[in-house]
């Protein structure tokens, strides 16, 4: 089993293993091994605004050149930009610095491989068998090199509009973007401006410090304020590293992934081979109003390495999760926040609807989340009495909801979520085992 890499990559505080300088070196080398025995090219290397961001890109760099890999640096890019750049600059590899939606003294590492999808789990296991040798400096003459893409951000906004149905156009749409002081605040604006819209930006003042901290697609009360005092038609919000999408509709009404996921689909019936793909967290209504359109719906494991496994095995090419991961195939690799805009926006004019009037026909079952701390080394499936609660709770909700716990693959929480049809039951019925799963915790 994988020790290090979680379901999207190796994620912590930073100055704790494994967040450290002296670890990303080593993890540079280990990749560099592996990648220069399966392959050949560079490895890109982009990251988030997170201060510690500078410091973590030296020390990746220092360990892939002692391996012998070449090395490009793109600077601040979103997690999908760095995937489409890996697949389009025919590097055999890229690699994210980035904590995505988590605050600025957490970070992490994720990787793509050539074709722009996440590392395979048996690569990631090769680097982790690597990581335990001593670090050995190639021959120097073989030393890697290392170069700056420097317009990697113009190449990845044309890449995007790319991706807008040219007999369409944003003119006279007035849209909020908010960009959570992260990897898209050079990006994102861009985009939606030279497509036509009147743009307003927030969160594009990043100081190293301030990324997702009270902006972004985990924290909306700014954009929807901003979207009512402006009157402006939407707001888009991305999380720090580009790869979420919230909106925002003109009332001030967040709109989560499970509705954007339902919209492009609507919007793309044609090309969806027959089915989409949630997760375990994905609304009740959500999986209704799919197959309210004739289309089958899978659910993945939550994470979005996970919604792109089950999609390329069932031959799909759209799948998504609540929390604003979007996936399209035909357009990316990955969860693309600016991509998955651009396809609600493109809806939008072609049907000359508003956002709220998209989503009319899905109804989403109430669901309640409650997050529980955890000690990271805890696998509640070792513990039968959490079982047993979570069952109990499932007898009482019958054929009318769902009750799902999982650990989270990214932070030290246990997930408590339980939806059903009566919000009432559902936020009681979530409180108290909450409640029964904390207090077994604190007893162990």
């Amino acid at each position: 089993m994988r020790q290090l890499f979680g379901t999207d990559g190796v994620r912590g505080k930073v100055g704790e293993f494994p967040i450290t300088p002296g670890f990303a070196m080593q993890l540079g080398w280990a990749a560099g091994r592996v990648l220069a025995r399966n392959g050949s090219g560079p490895v890109l290397i982009g990251k988030d605004t997170r201060l510690s961001g500078y410091m973590l890109e030296s020390a990746l760099e220092s360990g892939l050149s002692a391996a012998g890999v070449d090395i490009r640096l793109l600077g601040p890019m979103p997690t999908p930009g760095i995937a489409y750049l890996t697949k389009s600059t025919l590097a055999q590899a890229g690699i994210v610095i980035s904590a995505s939606h988590n605050p600025y003294n957490d970070n992490g590492f994720k990787f793509f491989s050539a074709d722009g999808y996440k590392l395979d789990d048996a690569i990631e296991m090769e680097i982790e068998s690597e990581l335990g040798k001593d670090l050995e400096v190639i021959e120097s003459t073989k030393l890697g090199k290392a170069k700056r893409i420097n317009d990697a951000p113009r190449r990845y906004i044309e890449f995007c509009k790319s991706q807008f149905e040219t007999a369409y156009s944003l003119n006279g749409l007035n849209i909020i973007v908010d960009c959570a002081h992260g990897a898209t605040y050079h990006i994102a604006p861009q985009v939606l401006e030279e497509l036509g819209a009147n743009v307003s930006a927030i969160g594009v003042n990043p100081d190293g410090k301030n990324i997702n901290d009270g902006y972004g697609a985990t924290q909306t009360k700014n954009l929807q304020r901003s979207v009512v005092e402006s009157n402006a038609d939407l707001g888009v919000a991305l999380d720090g590293d580009g790869d979420r999408l919230i909106l925002v509709d003109a009332d001030g009404v967040a709109v989560d992934g499970d509705e954007i996921l339902y919209i492009i689909a609507k919007s793309t019936l044609d090309t969806l081979n027959g089915a989409v793909v949630g997760t375990s967290m994905s609304n009740l209504g959500l999986e209704m109003a799919i197959k309210s359109m004739d289309l089958g719906f899978y659910r993945a494991n939550v994470g979005d390495r996970y919604v792109v496994d089950l999609m390329r095995s069932k031959q799909l090419v759209l799948g998504g999760e609540s929390s604003g991961h979007i996936i399209n195939l035909n357009k990316a690799t990955t969860g693309d926040g600016v991509l998955s805009a651009l396809l609600v926006l493109e809806y939008m004019i072609r049907t000359g609807k508003n956002l709220r009037e998209l989503i009319s026909g899905m109804n989403k079952c109430p669901q309640v989340l409650i997050n529980i701390k955890t000690p990271k080394d805890l696998d509640i499936a070792d513990i039968p009495a959490i079982d047993k609660m979570t069952k109990d709770v499932e007898n009482q909700l019958g054929n009318n909801g769902r009750v799902l716990l999982r650990q989270s693959g990214t932070e030290p929480l246990i997930r408590v979520m339980v939806e059903g049809i009566d919000e009432n039951t559902v936020s009681i019925l979530a409180k108290q085992l909450a409640s029964e799963v904390e207090a077994t915790l604190q007893s162990r």
